[in-house]
């Protein structure tokens, strides 16, 4: 049996992704949960990211897919301190839901997401790294391993993925943490490309970008954790969920 029929004998969901594989370095109860579709994170960050990301590479879709919720006027009628918080503002919102079938976005969002992607037109690095062909989906066996995702900008020679992030100082620790390594291997390896470029860009104004070249240490350090979290997964399907590390251990 292949790891593709395994994997969907035992979750219903025949393939990995970045996603699966970062979730299998961890709490595999969460990785389970993951690839049972019983798993659903939201918040802000998410989903200003999923509006920065359409807005930048489907515009066409992203116009069809919001709606701008100009809340000006009711706020400034309610007062107060925390008028999105009243039941006035409330109720005024949930009538505009049943209006559309939209998804509703801020007009603060908005806004700051345009004022992003100008940034980055401006400062040329939609030019350089960010032209191509955009959302390539891929589902793929590579070396026996299903894996299945989409990757933003598929460049001539070169991969780049679009990243909003609080610093891009800091943004080095960001791909250890968030496992952006994980996600550079697998792409680079799918499309046979070793060039992968994140463009970062913080979220707070004046917005400032960069260009983060990934380094052939850090696709190895993606790798080996890649081949961490397989072993994990077949560990799972072959039964012995007993070892698989479901623990947090510290020393303080």
């Amino acid at each position: 049996m292949t790891l593709r029929e395994r994997l969907e004998e035992a979750t219903g969901k025949p393939h990995l992704s970045y996603s699966s594989i970062k979730y299998a370095l961890g709490d595999m109860r969460l990785w389970e949960m993951y690839m049972k579709g019983q798993l659903r994170k939201e918040s802000d960050a998410l989903t200003f990211g999923t509006l920065y990301d359409m807005l930048l590479f489907e515009r066409d879709k992203a116009m069809n897919e919001y709606q701008v919720l100009n809340d000006e006027e009711v706020i400034a009628s309610i007062g107060g301190k925390s008028p999105k918080s009243t039941k006035k503002y409330k109720d005024w919102k949930a009538e505009i839901i049943k209006t559309t079938d939209k998804t509703l976005v801020s007009s603060d969002d908005w806004k700051k997401a345009n004022d992003m992607i100008e940034r980055l037109a401006n400062c040329g690095l939609i030019q350089k790294r960010l032209k191509g062909k955009y959302q390539v989906e891929f589902n793929e066996d590579i070396n026996g391993v299903p894996l299945k995702g989409f990757l933003d900008c598929l460049g001539d020679g070169y991969i780049t993925d679009s990243k909003s992030a609080r610093s891009v100082d800091k943004f080095r620790y960001d791909v250890n943490s968030w496992c952006y390594d994980i996600q550079a291997y697998i792409y680079t390896t799918v499309f046979g490309i070793k060039d992968y470029y994140w463009v970062v860009q913080e979220k707070t104004y004046p917005y400032y970008p960069a260009e983060v070249k990934c380094s052939e240490e850090t696709l190895f350090k993606g790798e080996m954790k890649f081949h961490q979290a397989l072993e994990n997964i077949n560990s799972y399907l072959d039964g012995d969920k007993k070892e698989l590390k479901c623990y947090a251990s510290f020393i303080v």
